[in-house]
């Protein structure tokens, strides 16, 4: 009776913990792993629709199709590429400046500063998008055109002209996320020691050496990270700022990969199209991840 009360005993925690975590695996499976699988299916597919049913196995068409036969792809691509290349790297880079700027000059005012630079990851891209959309008003009554026509400047067309509005949409997806990355970054430079500053301080090192000599060094594996998160995020803003500020327009000038899906998809009732492009953008953010943290390991080893 002991033993067996003994063995019982021993089992709760196993079933505790299975109690605990099987929800959560549940979830996972039933919001990521089964959606994801799907749409790896999918897009082997003729899919005219997300609804189970009629489909007709392609093989890889879709892929070839993605490659060979699609100019709007190609656009999209590179549209995403421009911004993956851009916005992640000046993201981080101010991000790195605010916070090194706010946890080593001594203002009053730093708690408001963060507040400040904190306030634009708060605020829904829905919103920010419509805010800025009226900041670019390609009319002559615009903020930026009215500000620019003191200095003689004549009306630029933002968000009306090809080479202007891929900019336009990349300085907006950089204002949103510094904030949100430069507090990251001032959590991860408290955690260095206040000591090492103060030796160089001592050794009269100037600003910039502390920060590229000093703070990027032990920093560099949270700058990896970051710098993952930001590529992330500018995937999904990519989609919702292009959407919003320019449907993707003028033409297919702000088109992302994301945004080609969604028309692919909803707009030519193509979804197993539409998955393969899901897929594939996928694929390459996770490439891009891989490569960033292969990067960041191998700094991590030199330093």
């Amino acid at each position: 009776m002991q033993e067996v009360r003994r063995s019982q005993l021993n089992a709760m925690p196993a079933l505790f913990v299975a109690a605990c975590v099987l929800p959560g695996l549940f979830f996972v499976f039933l919001f990521l792993i089964y959606p994801l699988f799907s749409a790896a299916i999918m897009s082997f597919t003729n899919a005219a629709t997300i609804a189970v049913g009629g489909w007709r196995f392609i093989g890889i068409a879709n892929y070839v199709r993605m490659f060979t036969n699609d100019i709007h792809f190609n656009t999209a691509l590179r549209n995403t590429l421009h911004f993956m290349a851009i916005v992640p790297v000046v993201t981080i880079f101010l991000a790195l400046f605010f916070a090194f700027a706010l946890t080593q000059i001594k203002l009053k005012e730093r708690a408001v500063y963060r507040v400040l630079f904190f306030f634009p990851s708060v605020v829904s891209s829905v919103v920010i998008a419509v805010v800025f959309s009226a900041i670019f008003d390609p009319r002559r009554g615009g903020p930026l055109n009215t500000a620019l026509a003191v200095f003689g400047v004549d009306p630029v067309p933002w968000l009306g002209s090809p080479t202007f509005a891929i900019w336009a949409l990349t300085i907006v997806m950089i204002w949103s996320a510094v904030g949100y990355f430069m507090v990251l970054l001032i959590a991860a430079i408290d955690s260095i020691g206040r000591d090492i500053f103060e030796a160089a301080d001592i050794d009269g090192a100037t600003g910039a050496t502390k920060l590229f000599r000093i703070t990027v060094p032990m920093l560099i594996d949270n700058i990896g990270v970051v710098y993952i998160l930001s590529l992330s995020g500018t995937f999904g803003a990519s989609f919702v700022l292009g959407n919003v500020m320019t449907s993707f327009g003028p033409g297919t000038a702000t088109l992302p990969l994301l945004g080609h899906m969604f028309r692919s998809g909803f707009g030519a009732s193509s979804f197993g199209y539409a998955m393969a492009i899901a897929v594939f953008s996928l694929l390459m953010a996770l490439a891009l991840a891989y490569i960033s943290r292969k990067l960041t390991y191998r700094s991590e080893s030199l330093y």
